[in-house]
């Protein structure tokens, strides 16, 4: 049986991965951080505690950094 590929937006760009893979490693396999971060899935903040399940295919996901500044 071979396995379908999960496509996936991230930061407007598009990925295919091979198999299932959780969002953190999805972040490590893409070189971003894992922290000081906050992930929005189809515009839908997703919380860390979530980090753990798989990425859904089709999900556009937006990787966001904090900027201080005033």
């Amino acid at each position: 049986m071979t396995s379908v590929p999960i496509g996936v937006t991230v930061n407007g760009q598009d990925h295919e991965f091979d198999g299932s893979l959780t969002v953190r490693e999805l972040l490590d396999r893409l070189g971003l951080p894992s922290q000081g971060v906050a992930l929005a899935v189809d515009g839908a903040v997703f919380p860390k505690s979530r980090w753990g399940e798989p990425v859904g295919r089709g999900w556009k996901i937006e990787v966001l950094t904090a900027v201080q500044g005033g």
